[in-house]
């Protein structure tokens, strides 16, 4: 096997996406189409992997770091001009290199590889990788000799009634020899209407000079599908989208509704958990096994242990760990760490705070910087008070401790073991082990009070 080299072509602006974000730089479930595209190259073991910036190149090497190497393009000539622009990372070096579109999301690993090994094998100065589409319209056409080698790509509004009728269209994906690569590239003149240099004429150049052209030709035209507007971006999100449930669901994953759950590239989840319709899985998500999601959940960089409830709830950057259970319509923001069997209850919210084990938050309560022990049992419309309009402070709950319903505890403050704050008590002082705080005003019955207001003589009223 030969040296390789991958050059992703990333320059371009992506007008017609009518975006301030450069095309090659929009998701497509939870990843930058670029970063899609590189992901997959990174597979195949290349010795280098170049990716040609332009517009928005600073974005682009901001999001990719390191991964590659990077060529400039200062202003965008065609896609011939674009690969050129690696002539001096590459072109004194022998072997193959393959170029691809930084907006083409879909392309898989399996696909990049299957290309390489086509061309190496038949021993290919170029190779065209080609799908067949039964309605080809708008895409080059690969017209072959009788000994199936590339005669010559045809664009749409150039091609005859004969070669409009055929239906293996070029994907706009190829491998060369690099070398012969480079030098063609030299030679590649920009006499059209668009005035640009264009990669399939170094493909024409080495027809010229009896090189040997090949195509091969990949088994799913939808992973060629390049994306330059809107309708193309939701298109590739549709199929990327079906390619993840379906390996979830081979992992051993429950999806009710797989065409109603939305699950990003990246997201990992253990075997027999189910995951009802209207879930939507972002970033870097991880959920564990036996665990059961309802519909309308929001997880964002979640950690998720084993046998885990979420009832139709938002987690973002919270760890909920084995056993917990949360919702409905509850909210875990950053920094929460929920432990093992803890109960959220309904329309509660934890944010920056560690809740240990089996403590109760039943339903209608707030804990913000906090450390909440184990077994703690805390009622209904509990406020965490942690900000003065300035600060952010912390309160510290001991284990076994009982917050009574409708209290508040104004931070910071310590409220030790088996300590008990009454219902309706607004706390703003330490409490000692096994005490209990109370803080609210005496009741003080009126009798007859009824009696003395002008409405008790009211008859309408009454």
């Amino acid at each position: 096997m030969s040296e390789r080299y991958i050059v992703i072509l990333a320059a371009g602006q992506g007008t017609r996406m009518h975006s301030k974000s450069y095309k090659v730089l929009h998701p497509v479930c939870g990843k930058a189409m670029v970063d899609h595209v590189l992901t997959q190259a990174e597979q195949v073991h290349a010795q280098e992997i170049v990716t040609v910036v332009g517009c928005g190149a600073e974005q682009v090497e901001e999001l990719l770091q390191e991964r590659t190497q990077y060529a400039l393009q200062e202003k965008q000539l065609g896609t011939a001009h674009a690969v050129l622009q690696a002539a001096d990372l590459l072109e004194a070096k022998a072997g193959t290199t393959l170029v691809i579109s930084g907006d083409t999301p879909l392309f898989t690993a399996e696909t990049i590889e299957k290309l390489f090994t086509y061309h190496e094998q038949h021993q290919a100065q170029a190779t065209v990788l080609t799908a067949q589409n039964e309605d080809p319209f708008g895409y080059g056409r690969i017209i072959r000799d009788e000994n199936q080698q590339v005669q010559k790509i045809v664009e749409q509004k150039d091609a005859s009634v004969a070669e409009q009728a055929v239906t293996e269209i070029n994907t706009g994906v190829y491998c060369f020899d690099n070398q012969k690569l480079f030098h063609y590239l030299h030679q590649v003149k920009n006499d059209n209407a668009q005035g640009e240099y264009y990669l399939p004429d170094v493909i024409e150049l080495m027809q010229q000079n009896q090189d040997r052209v090949l195509a091969y030709q990949m088994a799913d035209f939808s992973e060629s599908l390049g994306v330059n507007d809107r309708v193309a971006l939701a298109q590739a999100t549709k199929i990327m989208q079906v390619r993840i449930n379906q390996s979830h669901l081979r992992a051993g994953v429950t999806l009710v509704a797989p065409e109603q759950t939305f699950i990003d590239v990246d997201v990992q989840i253990g075997p027999d958990t189910t995951i009802e319709a209207g879930v939507v899985l972002k970033g870097q998500t991880t959920i564990g096994s036996d665990c059961y999601i309802t519909s309308g959940s929001r997880l964002v960089d979640a950690t998720v242990g084993d046998q885990v409830r979420i009832d139709s709830s938002t987690i973002e950057e919270a760890e909920m760990q084995a056993g917990s259970n949360v919702g409905p319509h509850s909210h875990l923001r950053p920094q929460a760490l929920i432990g093992p069997q803890v109960h959220i209850g309904n329309f509660c919210e934890v944010k920056n705070a560690t809740i240990g084990a089996r403590t109760r938050l039943g339903h209608l309560s707030y804990v913000g910087d906090a450390t909440l022990g184990s077994d703690i049992n805390v009622g209904c419309g509990v406020v965490f008070v942690n900000y003065d309009g300035v600060k952010k402070y912390h309160t510290h709950v001991g284990n076994q401790a009982f917050i009574g319903s409708n209290a508040n505890l104004i931070a910071p403050v310590e409220i030790a073991d088996h300590a008990f704050i009454a219902a309706g008590s607004t706390i703003t002082a330490d409490l000692p082990e096994r005490a209990m705080g109370i803080a609210r005003a005496r009741q003080v019955n009126k009798p007859d009070y009824w009696d003395r207001l002008p409405l008790s003589q009211d008859e309408s009223w009454q």
